[in-house]
Formats: structure tokens, sequence, C-alpha cells
């Protein structure tokens, strides 16, 4: 009674199991990769402010950005300071009001 022979399982058959279980060890792979790139990002530091500018006494920076030649740095009491990225000097100041 126990000499049935074991059934013989189709070739596409086989061929989809080998298929979804690569597919599901490439996705395991893919979402560990992102999981740490994210990872990596958040905890990057985002820029610093550049050791050659000196910003006025009692002047707090609140934002930076990086242009091409230039640095615009935004102040505390609502100044828009843009310095010379070769020489540190200041180039514009520009006074920003609020909006009525």
């Amino acid at each position: 009674m126990d000499d049935a022979p074991e059934p013989v399982e189709p070739a596409n058959l086989r061929f989809l199991r080998v298929l979804v279980t690569t597919l599901t060890a490439v996705m395991m792979v893919g979402l560990v990769v992102v999981v740490a790139l994210i990872v990596i990002r958040l905890n990057a530091d985002g820029p610093t402010m550049p050791d050659q500018i000196a910003l006025p006494e009692g002047v707090t920076a609140t934002a930076l950005t990086i242009g091409e030649g230039w640095w615009a740095v935004v102040t505390d009491d609502q100044r828009i300071l843009i310095y010379d990225q070769m020489t540190g000097g200041l180039r514009q100041e520009i006074q920003v009001s609020p909006a009525n």
C-alpha cells in the first residue's frame, strides 16, 4: 500500500516556486538597503556655518543657503546677509519686512 509513486512536480510549477523565492529574497535585501539609507541620511549632519563668516554682534543665524560663489544667512532680526564665498566679506544686506 505504501508503494504509491511520488507525484511528479510540473516544470513550470518548480520554476514558479524558484521565481517567488528569488523575488522574496530580492525584496528583503531591497528593504534592508532602503532602511539603511534612511537611517544614514537622518543621522547625517546638515550644513554648518562656514568659519569665514563673521556675523554682526548679537545676531544669530536661523538659516543658511549656499549658492554658487555666495552664502546667504537669514538672521533672527529678520535680515538676509549675503556673503562672498571667496573672501567671506559681506556683499549685500536685505531687510525682510513682514507681510501686510
